[in-house]
C-alpha cells in the first residue's frame, strides 16, 4: 500500500507545491490501508512498479479491413500483457459470404476474427501478470447475428470472450409489437433481409439459459448517457459490461468498501463524504501517472480522464444493518447510497477541476453549461464486480448478494478447512448456536435457509445469490444505475431448473426498469 500511495501521490506535484505531496501520500495510505477503498487491480500490482500500467479497462476499435483487425490485435496483445482487459465491437466487419472486392473471395465474418482474438489472449495469459479477457459486441442488426448468439454454446470456444448482443431501441421496439426489423450489411449500409425480433430474442434468451451467453447491452441507451457525444458514439464495453467506452479510451476504477461504512446500524456519511473525496483525488491522479500502452490512448484517457467510482460489500453492509438483500429497505439504501455517491463524486471532480483545469475535451461534452462550469472527469462512476479486490478488503464482492454463507477451502497438506462467514459466526455466537458442525452442515449447499435451528431473522439476512429471486437481482442493479455514470457489473444468479421463459422475463425487465445491459 505504501508504494501505491507514494507513486499516485506523486502526481501532485505537477499541480500544488511539494509539501502537498507528502501530506497526499499520507492521506492515500490511510484510504488504502483501512481498505475503505482500493483500486482496480492493475494499479495495486503495477503502481511504482516498472511496467507502470495501471488502468484496467481498454476497447479498441475494429473496422472493416485487414489492416484495422490485426493492428488493433496487436495492442490487445500488449494491453493484456500489462494486465488490462479490452472490449470490442466487431459490428462493422462485413457479413460472412460477402464480396471481398480486393481478392474477389468472400469474407469469412466478424466470428473467424474472433477466434484469431481468443488465441492470441490465451497465448498472452500464460506468461501475463494476469489473465486477459476480452468483450466481444455484435449489433443485432448485423447479418451473421444467428451465428454470434450462439457462438459460446461449444463450450470449447472463446473461452476468452464475454460475448454480449447490442441491442437497438428499434430491434425493442421490434419486440415489443410482434413484428420483423432489418438487417443491415456494415460494408455498404444496405438491407441484407429482415427477421422476427422475437425468434431473435428468443434465440439469445435461450442461449443465455443453456450457457450463460450472451449478455445483453442496451446500446441506444447507453448513447443517450455519452457524456461526451462530440467525440463519436460508444460501441463497446470492458469485459464485465461495466465499463462503456470510446475507441482508444480506458478507465481507472476503484471501489469503497460500505460495510466500513457501517456505524451502529446506520451509514456514517461524513466518514463515507471524505471517502468519495480521497477517492475521486486518487482516481484523478491515477489518470496523471499511468504510463499508458499507446499514445492513442493516452490522448483519449486525458482528454476525458474517466474515473469509475464504485462500491463493494453492499451485501455486508445490508448485514450489519439488519436488512435483507431482497427487499424494499435494500432498494431504498441502494438509492440513498448511490445517489450520494453520485453527488459527492461529482461535487470532488468540480473542486479538482478548479485547481487543475476541466477535462480537455469538455467543450462540446453534456457539462459544457452554466450549471456545470468545472468538470474534471467525464464519468465518475462505475459498478464494478471487484473480484480480486473485494478479496484484498474481506469483503463482499460489488454489489452481489453473499455467494455462500460456509464453503471449502482446500489447503496444501490436503486439509479441508471450513470458511464461514465472520457476520454469521459472530452473530449465531451471540445467539447461542454457533458450533463447528453447523459450518460442515452449511458447506454443503452454502445456504441456511432449510436449516432449522437457525432463527428466520437470520436466514433473511443470509440470503445467499441462489436464495435470491432473479427479479431482486435486478431492482438493486437498475436502483444502482439510475445514479452511476458509466454502467453497473451484475450477475443474475437462476436455480438449475430454471426456464428460458424466467431468463427471457429477467432480460425484458433489465431493459423496462432502466438498466445498460445484463449478464
Amino acid at each position: 500500500f505504501e508504494r501505491v500511495a507514494t507513486n499516485i501521490a506523486a502526481a501532485d506535484a505537477k499541480f500544488e507545491s511539494s509539501g502537498d505531496v507528502d501530506r497526499t501520500t499520507r492521506k492515500f495510505l490511510r484510504l488504502l490501508s483501512n481498505r475503505l477503498f482500493l483500486p482496480n487491480s492493475p494499479t495495486l500490482m503495477n503502481a511504482g512498479q516498472r511496467l507502470g500500467q495501471l488502468a484496467a479497462c481498454f476497447v479498441l476499435p475494429i473496422e472493416d479491413s485487414m489492416e484495422s483487425i490485426f493492428e488493433p490485435l496487436k495492442h490487445t496483445a500488449v494491453i493484456h500483457k500489462s494486465g488490462g482487459g479490452t472490449g470490442f465491437s466487431f459490428s462493422k466487419i462485413r457479413p460472412q459470404n460477402d464480396v471481398v472486392l480486393s481478392t474477389a473471395g468472400i469474407s469469412s465474418g466478424p466470428i473467424s476474427f474472433m477466434s484469431v482474438f481468443d488465441t492470441a489472449t490465451e497465448t498472452v495469459k500464460q506468461g501475463g501478470t494476469r489473465r486477459g479477457a476480452n468483450m466481444g459486441l455484435l449489433r443485432v442488426d448485423h447479418p451473421d447475428i444467428e451465428a454470434f448468439i450462439e457462438s459460446k454454446n461449444d463450450l470449447e470456444k472463446l473461452n476468452n470472450f464475454n460475448i454480449s448482443v447490442a441491442l437497438t431501441r428499434g430491434f425493442m421496439g421490434a419486440l415489443e409489437k410482434g413484428s420483423q426489423y432489418d438487417l443491415i450489411n456494415p460494408r455498404t449500409s444496405n438491407t441484407k433481409g429482415s427477421i422476427s425480433a422475437r425468434k431473435i430474442f428468443d434465440k439469445i434468451v435461450f442461449s443465455a439459459w443453456q450457457s450463460g451467453e450472451p449478455g445483453v447491452v442496451f446500446i441506444d441507451r447507453i448513447n443517450e448517457k455519452n457524456p461526451t457525444p462530440h467525440l463519436g458514439n460508444i460501441e463497446a464495453t470492458n469485459p464485465c459490461g461495466e465499463q462503456p467506452l470510446l475507441p482508444y479510451e480506458s478507465c481507472t476504477l476503484g471501489s469503497i468498501d460500505l460495510s466500513k461504512m457501517v456505524d451502529k446500524n446506520s451509514i456514517n456519511l461524513s466518514r463515507l463524504k471524505k471517502t468519495i473525496h480521497d477517492a475521486v483525488h486518487f482516481l484523478d491522479n491515477v489518470i496523471e501517472i499511468n504510463n499508458y500502452p499507446l499514445r492513442r490512448i493516452e490522448e483519449m484517457s486525458k482528454g476525458t480522464r474517466k474515473i469509475g467510482l464504485g462500491v463493494m460489500g453492499f451485501a455486508d453492509m445490508l448485514i450489519k444493518m439488519g436488512i435483507p438483500y431482497d427487499s424494499e429497505k435494500a432498494v431504498v439504501q441502494a438509492e440513498k447510497i448511490m445517489s450520494f455517491i453520485s453527488h459527492e463524486s461529482r461535487k470532488a471532480s468540480a473542486n479538482l477541476a478548479k485547481k487543475r483545469g476541466n477535462f480537455p475535451f469538455y467543450k462540446g461534452s453534456i457539462f459544457d453549461n452554466d450549471s456545470t462550469p468545472y468538470m474534471r472527469n467525464a464519468t465518475t462512476t462505475t459498478i464494478a464486480p471487484t473480484g480480486t479486490i473485494s478479496i484484498i478488503a474481506d469483503t463482499s464482492g460489488g454489489i452481489e448478494p453473499i455467494f455462500a454463507v460456509a464453503h471449502q477451502r482446500h489447503v496444501l497438506d490436503g486439509k479441508t478447512l471450513y470458511e464461514t462467514h465472520p457476520l454469521f459466526v459472530k452473530l449465531a455466537k451471540e445467539a447461542g448456536f454457533y458450533n463447528k458442525a453447523l459450518a460442515g452442515e452449511i458447506v454443503k449447499t452454502g445456504s441456511i435457509q432449510s436449516i432449522d435451528t437457525i432463527p428466520d431473522h437470520i436466514k433473511k439476512c443470509f440470503r445467499t445469490s441462489h436464495d435470491i429471486a432473479p427479479e431482486w437481482h435486478i431492482r438493486i442493479q437498475s436502483t444502482f444505475q439510475k445514479y452511476t455514470d458509466n454502467a453497473v457489473s451484475k450477475t443474475v444468479n437462476f436455480p438449475a431448473d430454471a426456464t428460458p421463459e424466467q431468463v427471457k422475463k429477467v432480460y425484458r425487465l433489465a431493459y423496462e426498469t432502466g438498466c445498460k445491459g445484463v449478464t
